[in-house]
């Protein structure tokens, strides 16, 4: 997955009214874009980590058991990572454009953190698969075969979000018109949710798309509300503030809505057309820009600093933890597949994630600016 991109800045932010006395040092310090951002991405890809094993639960966990029932609701509760990263790839990287606008830079930057580890991993994915048995050989020779596995993001489960991503940074400059009007994060929720229902729409009758999750189109949303939230950034904790119990109401009922409708599909792999897809995009948005005000809201808290910066410290190898977690998981699980009761299950898929979390998070600190990471993950 392209992770969004590096944010160089360190603001102060001013802290609520009657907190500074609290800890004075705490909100001249800590309180940032940066650590916002950093805490997004390392609260994410926890996300990810954990939906993937949850579906892996679910593959071995009897579907009478109550296990498998409480997996259930757990994966598609953390089902909004994909619009998460585009949210935040979109705001991070047009606050970046508005400071300084090279499309030069800005396109040799995407190449390299963004083109060249979707090439690579896509490859070294087709191989993994083969090598540990899971698709037959032959496939390796099929040019179809090929050109799914990289124009439609399917060298892996995951790997579509990298696709999606360098779409949405081919994208992200052409909306620089948009930005510079400073749109409100309001009006653009309001503007962006009938034109995602119109691409939807244009894709059933028009394009028929084969992987539409595959295209930035459905995550026009999120992307959206990005190029609103970019240059309002450090403005954020404010309007967070001000809407949050509107947002986390509307969060609630639609909740509540999605759920059932997202259950239904994960059994069935059917669901209503057009209102799961609407249910999908006010929820994950949603949760978006829940995540944004929390990871916000909780820098003014004291006593969580040694977690915020652990945290923190996860999202500066979000990609890393993102390209290399599966693996660790197919592996773990091909080496020793889980065993015993439900429970029993859970727990050793519960280790298994903690490994697939700390291991590439370890080994991309470990890494970090040297040649090597480059090669491998363009930073």
């Amino acid at each position: 997955m392209a992770m969004p991109a590096d944010v160089r800045e360190r603001e102060v932010v001013t802290p609520p009214p009657g907190e500074v006395k609290a800890d004075r040092w705490t909100y001249q310090k800590r309180p940032s874009a940066r650590h916002a951002v950093n805490l997004f991405r390392g609260f994410t890809i926890l996300e990810v980590v954990l939906h993937h094993s949850s579906g892996m639960a679910l593959r071995l966990l009897q579907p009478e058991s109550f296990e498998y029932a409480a997996m259930q609701v757990v994966n598609r509760t953390l089902h909004f990572a994909v619009p998460a990263f585009v949210f935040l790839s979109a705001a991070v990287l047009i606050r970046s454009l508005l400071r300084r606008f090279n499309l030069r830079r800005y396109a040799r930057r995407r190449l390299v953190r963004a083109a060249w580890p979707y090439l690579l991993w896509s490859v070294l994915y087709a191989l993994w698969y083969v090598w540990t048995g899971q698709r037959d050989p032959a496939v390796l020779r099929s040019p179809e075969r090929w050109r799914t596995w990289l124009l439609d993001g399917k060298a892996s489960f995951h790997m579509y979000f990298m696709l999606v991503a360098l779409q949405a940074y081919v994208l992200v400059p052409a909306l620089m018109t948009v930005a510079r009007r400073r749109p409100g994060i309001t009006d653009m929720l309001l503007i962006g949710l009938p034109i995602q229902l119109g691409l939807y729409f244009l894709n059933r009758e028009v394009l028929h798309l084969p992987y539409p999750t595959s295209s930035v189109l459905w995550y026009i949303l999120p992307l959206l509300l990005g190029v609103a939230v970019g240059p309002r950034l450090r403005e954020y904790p404010d309007w967070w503030r001000e809407h949050r119990w509107v947002i986390l109401a509307l969060l609630a009922v639609v909740y509540a809505l999605y759920l059932p409708e997202a259950l239904k599909f994960l059994r069935t792999g059917r669901a209503t057309p057009g209102l799961f897809e609407f249910l999908t995009w006010g929820y994950t948005s949603l949760m978006a820009l829940t995540l944004m005000g929390l990871v916000w809201q909780i820098q003014f808290r004291p006593r969580h600093g040694r977690p915020l910066v652990s945290m923190a410290k996860l999202g500066t190898v979000s990609l890393q933890v993102y390209l290399l977690h599966p693996a660790i998981l197919q592996g773990l699980g091909l080496l020793y597949e889980p065993q015993g009761s439900g429970g029993q299950k859970l727990l050793t898929i519960a280790l298994y994630a903690v490994i697939a979390l700390l291991v590439p998070a370890l080994l991309g600190r470990a890494l970090q600016r040297t040649r090597l990471s480059l090669v491998l993950f363009g930073r």
